[in-house]
């Protein structure tokens, strides 16, 4: 029951994202539903889907884990792909934030929001060998490709207006992202997530 919650909120709310790389359907419903109303409605229906996506995984670790790999690989294999994960995630972090606090980083990336989806996507990949897991980051994963793909065929960016800056913005986004990844770390993984990943 878990996993088909799970894939229902992928499909509900990757498929909404995925609306956004469609232009000329997009311009459409938005001529139909009005500015307001397309808003409104991509809201709830993102929120939807990332509630089924968060209840159906929870629901799924719950009632027991569908291992793939996992029991094929050797403890210490495990435990260093973990350790790399938790390497991975902090630059994944430092992309998100800098898609919003924008500087060098952003010009060389071009996309870091869609970079830090995919790093952080591929390390969780690398530290979770179950089915749900691979279903739910292997999705993410996907989509922040076939999105950045999509970008390259756009004539507009798909992005907010927001100013680009010089380094000092760098080191801004990157200051941000040293504190947000240690609050996922410490607090949000273990506490909300209820997997410890510092010092595992």
């Amino acid at each position: 029951m878990g996993l088909l919650v799970l894939i229902v909120g992928l499909v509900l709310f990757l498929g909404v994202h995925t609306l956004t790389t469609q232009r000329s359907l997009r311009a459409r419903m938005i001529a139909s539903l009005g500015e307001g109303g397309y808003k409104i409605g991509y809201a709830l229906a993102s929120l939807a889907g990332l509630a089924l996506i968060v209840w159906g995984f929870g629901h799924y670790r719950a009632s027991g884990m569908i291992d793939v790999w996992e029991k094929w690989s050797s403890p210490d294999v495990l435990r260093l792909l973990k350790h790399l994960t938790d390497a991975l995630m902090l630059p994944a972090v430092i992309m998100v934030v800098a898609a919003y606090i924008r500087g060098r980083i952003y010009v060389v990336l071009k996309h870091p929001m869609l970079a830090g989806v995919k790093v952080w996507a591929a390390a969780h990949l690398l530290a979770n060998g179950d089915l749900g897991s691979i279903l739910l980051f292997g999705s993410f994963l996907g989509w922040a490709v076939f999105d950045r793909i999509s970008l390259k065929r756009r004539a507009d960016p798909g992005a907010p207006p927001i100013p680009v800056g010089g380094i000092g913005n760098d080191a801004i986004a990157i200051a941000i992202g040293v504190v947000a990844y240690l609050a996922l770390a410490f607090a949000f993984h273990p506490v909300v997530i209820g997997v410890p990943v510092i010092g595992v």
